[in-house]
C-alpha cells in the first residue's frame, strides 16, 4: 500500500468530519460549547466515550503489551469497571444537583476560591499532558509508516492534524464532538474486530483455537499474586478503581460529555454501559495482542534476550528488526498484510487518536475560560466577547499541545501505556484528595496552603517511588501511586485545617 493511498484515505476521513462538524454547530452558542446545551442521547454519549477513554494509547500500546506481560493490563480494566460505579452512584448526583457546567465550580462552594482554582489548574495539567501523550503516538506512527516515505517531518504533520482538530471543534465544541466520537469509535470498533478476523483467518484459527494458542504462549496470563511487585492484582484493581473516579469522574472533558445528558437517571445509564463496554473492548484488544505475536512468528518473527545498556533485554524480531511493543501492531498491519488490512489499519488508528485529543481541547477550553478567567460570572460580558475570548483560549491550548508534543518526541521511551498511567497518578491525586475531603469531611482548608499541599505531596510522592524498593523492603509501587499521592495529599490538608460547618455557599451554575 502506498504512502499516497494511506494519506488520501486520511484526508478523506478528515472531510467527513468536517461536513459533521459543519451539520451539527449550525446555531452554536457558549451553552452549546460547553454542554452541548444538555440534550445530548445519553447511549450517543456512552457510545462515542468509548473512543475517548480508549484513545490511540490503547490502539497501539496495548496490543504491544502482551508480548511480555500477558493479559496483565486487564487487572487495571477490571479496576476500571468497579471506579465507574462510584462516578455513577456518588460523583454524577452531586454534578446534576448543583446543574454544574465546570465540575470544579463544585469545589469553589465547598472549599473556597484557592481550591477551585487549584484543581482546575491541576485538571488543566494532567488533561494537557495526557492527551499529548496519546496525540503523540499517533503522529509518530502516521510519520513513521506513512509521511516519512513522502518526506513530510513530523513537526509539519503535527501542525496540520492540530489545525485539522481546531477546524471541527472550535465552533460547535461538545455539541459536535458527542457526533464525531460516535463516528470515530465506530471506526475504531470496526477496525479492531475485522483486524482480528483477519488474523485468525489467516492463521485457518477459530476463535477457541486463537485462544488455546496463546495460552499455550503464556499472553493469556491473568492474575499477578505476588504482593511485593508493581503489578499485584490488588494494586491494579484498586489503582484502576481510582485511575476511573479521577480520570473520568473528576475530569472535565468526560463530564462535560455526561453532564451534557438532559437528566441524571440517563447520565447515569450512559456511564455504566461505558463500563460495560470498554471492559469487552480491551479484552478484544488484548486477545488482538496475543494474536498479533501469534501472527508475527508465522512470518519468521521470534523473541530473544539482548543486552542493552548492561540489562538483560527482551526483543521480538522479524526481518532483523525489533517491533516488540508499541510498533507490533503498525509494522504487522502495514507491511505484512494485504493493502485492504492496511487502509482499515489507518481509519482505526485516526479514529483512536481524535476522540481524545479532539475531547480534551474543548474541555480545556471549558475550563480555563469558566474555571480561571470566569467568564460565565463576569457581569456585563456579552455572548460575543464570551465567544472571543473562547476562541483565543481555543487556539492558544492548541498551541500547548503541540509544544507537548514536540517534548514527548524528545523523551520517547517505546511504551507509552505505562508513562500514561504514572502521569496521572502524579497529577490527579491532588485533585482527587481535594473532592475527597469537600465530599467526606465538613472542616474548611487553610486556602492558603492549599497550592503548597498540592504541589508537596505529589513531590513526596515521587521521591518515594524513586526508591520505593529500597525503603519498602522490596514492596514496588505500581498503580496506587494515585492512592498514595490522594493520601498524602488528603492527610496534609486534613492537618491543616480547621472546624466548619459545610456552610460555604454552593454554587449553583444553572442559575448564571
Amino acid at each position: 500500500m502506498s504512502p499516497l493511498m494511506l494519506l488520501s484515505i486520511i484526508l478523506i476521513y478528515f472531510s467527513v468530519l468536517l461536513g459533521i462538524a459543519f451539520y451539527t454547530s449550525r446555531n452554536s452558542s457558549n451553552e452549546s460549547f460547553f454542554i452541548g446545551n444538555r440534550n445530548s442521547k445519553w447511549w450517543l454519549v456512552a457510545f462515542g466515550m468509548v473512543g475517548t477513554s480508549l484513545s490511540g494509547m490503547t490502539f497501539i500500546s496495548v496490543p504491544g503489551t502482551v508480548g511480555l506481560k500477558g493479559f496483565d493490563y486487564f487487572q487495571v480494566v477490571i479496576g476500571y469497571w468497579l471506579g465507574y460505579f462510584a462516578v455513577a452512584f456518588i460523583l454524577l448526583p452531586l454534578y446534576y444537583r448543583l446543574k454544574l457546567t465546570s465540575i470544579y465550580t463544585y469545589l469553589q462552594g465547598r472549599l473556597g476560591e484557592t481550591s477551585y482554582k487549584t484543581g482546575a489548574l491541576f485538571f488543566i495539567l494532567s488533561r494537557t499532558l495526557g492527551a499529548t501523550l496519546r496525540l503523540y503516538l499517533v503522529i509518530k506512527v502516521l510519520e513513521k509508516f506513512v509521511l516519512e516515505a513522502m518526506g513530510i517531518p513530523f513537526e509539519l504533520t503535527a501542525i496540520i492534524i492540530l489545525v485539522l482538530i481546531l477546524l471541527y471543534t472550535y465552533k460547535g465544541g461538545v455539541k459536535t464532538i458527542v457526533w464525531t466520537d460516535t463516528l470515530q469509535t465506530t471506526c475504531m470498533l470496526l477496525a479492531l474486530i475485522i483486524c482480528v478476523g483477519y488474523i485468525l483467518h489467516s492463521l485457518n484459527f477459530s476463535v477457541a483455537d486463537g485462544w488455546q494458542a496463546m495460552a499455550g504462549k503464556g499472553y493469556t496470563n491473568l492474575w499477578q499474586t505476588d504482593a511485593l511487585k508493581g503489578n499485584f492484582f490488588m494494586k491494579q484493581l484498586l489503582g484502576g478503581a481510582f485511575i476511573t473516579i479521577s480520570m473520568t469522574g473528576l475530569d472535565q472533558e468526560m463530564m462535560q460529555k455526561n453532564i451534557s445528558v438532559s437528566n441524571l437517571k440517563d447520565s447515569r445509564k450512559n456511564m455504566l454501559t461505558l463500563s460495560f463496554l470498554q471492559v469487552f473492548v480491551v479484552f478484544v484488544f488484548l486477545m488482538l495482542g496475543g494474536l498479533l505475536y501469534l501472527y508475527g512468528m508465522s512470518k519468521g518473527g521470534a523473541f530473544t534476550h539482548v543486552m542493552v545498556n548492561g540489562k538483560d533485554t527482551v526483543q521480538f524480531l522479524l526481518d532483523g528488526k525489533n517491533i516488540i511493543g508499541d510498533d507490533i501492531f503498525p509494522v504487522l498491519a502495514l507491511q505484512y498484510m494485504p493493502p485492504v488490512i492496511s487502509i482499515i489499519f489507518i481509519i482505526g488508528l485516526i479514529s483512536a487518536l481524535f476522540p481524545s485529543a479532539d475531547g480534551a481541547l474543548t474541555a480545556l477550553t471549558s475550563s480555563f475560560c469558566i474555571d480561571i478567567l470566569g467568564i460565565r460570572r463576569k457581569e456585563g460580558m456579552t455572548e460575543q466577547q464570551q465567544k472571543r475570548t473562547r476562541l483565543i483560549v481555543h487556539y492558544t491550548f492548541a498551541v500547548v499541545f503541540l509544544i507537548c508534543v514536540f517534548y514527548f518526541r524528545m523523551v520517547d521511551n517505546g511504551s507509552l501505556i505505562q508513562t500514561l498511567l504514572v502521569v496521572a497518578g502524579y497529577t490527579y491525586g491532588p485533585l482527587l484528595a481535594l473532592f475527597a475531603f469537600g465530599i467526606i469531611t465538613k472542616r474548611n482548608v487553610n486556602s492558603s496552603l492549599v497550592p503548597v499541599i498540592c504541589i508537596a505531596a505529589p513531590a513526596l510522592c515521587y521521591m518515594l517511588k524513586q526508591n520505593d524498593s529500597k525503603l519498602l523492603g522490596g514492596y514496588v509501587i505500581g498503580n496506587e501511586l494515585l492512592i498514595i499521592n490522594a493520601t498524602f495529599t488528603f492527610l496534609l490538608l486534613l492537618l491543616t485545617s480547621k472546624k466548619g460547618n459545610n456552610t460555604n455557599t454552593i454554587i449553583n451554575e444553572g442559575s448564571n
